[in-house]
């Protein structure tokens, strides 16, 4: 590139933030185009998604020690008899799907039928299934009933049909990322986690839909749909798993998280999220959106399910540089007498709902100490920057290409536009950044020494942000119910409407809303034990949407 002028590095520096004198412009000529030059130089040399980053995000600070030596998995006793009605079998937990299996009293093949039938006659309804896969799931299904007869059990998911967010490659099943570019792409191996289920028995009944590239609810083939209010999206990134597992297409579904992608469509279609701490899963396979912040987790029905999910998932992986080798302990009667369980005032403040209060209240009545904690000020949102660096340098070709205008959603808030103005980060603010981000993870290093865990709504206070940039492991389930009018279908966190507001046709509806825990890395167990307490004493958890419309 030639022809730099001092005005043309003036204009720069209204984009960048930043003000230099006219002398300093004109000593920075030269040396700018050689810097044009090597950047141009890199960017004729694409690079896969599959490639990643050298530099890898941990989040164990100096001095951390692993709270456990060895896995440790410990259910609650199932008792309950098998149920009459399909619907009934097709709302039920994990843990009693797997037991009935185990058996003989339930068959995976009648099973993989109910849930199948069911993706047929809601699926459309629900736009939540961007791949559905009968043949090879009832193929599945079916070779887990002999196991069962012959007498092998590969595990607590032995026979259980789940749902796949369609980021992860399955080897000759198309998966499309969500995105127009991509829809017609076909693995030619399978994901880690792909491999993992099928080794513990899971019969995969499809690809579950995700906002494109991971972001939002709207995909190649639609918006996917809150089963609570079809008129509004599930919200995303993980909007098919959310939508899937709360209308009981599916008995479980796989979901992953950059910044909210499995704690808000849990939040909007009332299913129990658990995004596990960062590096506990693997994600090799899978759509690399943010390497320093993707993770994958399951969605559920019922807390204690995550913890049977999570433990199939749990691993070691050397195909994922940022994975950890990590022992998960999960113990479902333990008791939670004696943990603090702290909260941030603010959060409970102007803007938090009834259920807010609600929750609370109810983890009050627990037994546990609830305390005020608090964290520094520090400028949690700036970290928001890395997002789109990253996400920008995985996509590049699409905004270099122009590629990216194929993408339904163009928004000013969407990955296009997004990806555009990342460009213009700064390459020296981004270290900075990299820099708060060990500030942010002693901060949160510091809740944790204040309490156990942490309560709160969805979007508390600077939580969100800051958990998943330190990689603090959250559990989200259902607290209870507001009536709403329809919300946006482009959605994080997208709701503006009050308890009791209509739409612009006057309805409301009755919509779950959760709350939130969050935990100590690696040590997912306790949010779990309370949130089983929470989910007990809350009483909500079994109540079923009515599909309206």
């Amino acid at each position: 590139m030639t022809g730099i002028t001092v005005d043309m590095i003036g204009a720069a520096e209204a984009l960048m933030g930043l003000e230099y004198t006219s002398e300093e412009r004109a000593q920075m000529i030269g040396n700018l185009e050689g810097q044009i030059a090597s950047a141009v130089q890199r960017r004729g040399f694409k690079l896969a998604n599959a490639v990643p980053m050298s530099t890898r995000f941990d989040p164990r600070l100096p001095g951390f020690a692993m709270p456990y030596g060895a896995d440790s998995l410990t259910l609650s006793e199932v008792t309950a008899d098998l149920p009459v009605s399909d619907e009934d079998i097709a709302f039920a937990p994990v843990s009693h799907l797997s037991a009935w299996i185990a058996s003989g009293k339930l068959s995976s093949v009648r099973l993989t039928q109910i849930y199948l039938d069911r993706i047929a006659t809601l699926g459309p309804k629900l736009e939540c299934f961007a791949m559905v896969t009968p043949e090879l799931a009832l193929a599945e299904a079916a070779a887990m009933d002999a196991l069962t007869k012959a007498g092998v059990k590969l595990g607590l998911l032995h026979g259980i049909p789940y749902g796949l967010k369609d980021l992860f490659d399955t080897k000759g099943i198309v998966t499309g990322w969500g995105a127009e570019p991509f829809q017609n792409r076909v693995p030619d191996s399978d994901a880690t986690i792909v491999k993992l289920l099928r080794s513990k028995g899971a019969v995969l009944l499809g690809k579950t839909t995700v906002g494109a590239l991971a972001y939002n609810d709207i995909w190649y083939g639609g918006v996917t749909r809150n089963p609570w209010n079809l008129n509004e999206g599930s919200s995303g990134s993980s909007a098919g798993s959310a939508s899937a597992t709360g209308g009981a297409l599916c008995a479980f579904a796989i979901g992953t998280e950059t910044l909210g992608s499995i704690t808000s469509p849990s939040q909007r279609c009332g299913t129990t999220g658990l995004r596990p701490t960062f590096g506990r899963v693997s994600r090799a396979g899978g759509m690399a959106l943010c390497n320093t912040l993707d993770k994958v987790g399951p969605i559920c029905r019922s807390v204690e399910d995550t913890a049977i999910v999570l433990a199939a998932l749990n691993g070691g992986d050397v195909a994922d540089r940022s994975s950890i080798a990590a022992p998960f302990v999960f113990d479902a009667n333990a008791g939670i007498k004696g943990l603090r369980l702290g909260y941030l005032p603010e959060a409970f403040g102007e803007g938090a709902t009834p259920v807010d209060h609600a929750a609370l209240a109810a983890a009050r009545r627990l037994g546990v100490e609830v305390v005020e904690v608090s964290l520094p000020d520090l400028p949690y949102g700036a970290l928001m920057n890395i997002v789109y660096a990253e996400a920008a340098a995985f996509f590049e070709d699409l905004t270099l290409s122009n590629i990216d205008d194929t993408l339904t959603w163009q928004d000013e808030g969407a990955w296009p536009n997004t990806m555009r103005k990342a460009r213009f980060l700064s390459a020296v603010d981004h270290v900075q950044l990299d820099r708060l981000r060990y500030l942010v993870m002693q901060a949160l290093d510091g809740l944790f020494h204040q309490c156990d865990a942490l309560i709160g709504p969805f979007m508390t206070g600077p939580m969100l942000i800051a958990s998943n940039f330190t990689g603090h492991p959250c559990l989200h389930l259902r607290a209870g119910f507001e009536e709403l009018g329809t919300r946006s279908p482009a959605s994080l966190g997208s709701g503006k409407l009050t308890t009791g507001e209509a739409d612009a046709s006057g309805q409301v509806f009755t919509v779950p809303q959760g709350t939130s825990l969050w935990g100590r890395l690696f040590d997912e167990g306790p949010i779990l034990n309370l949130g089983m307490a929470l989910e007990r004493e809350l009483a909500v958890a079994a109540r079923r949407p009515g599909f309206p419309g």
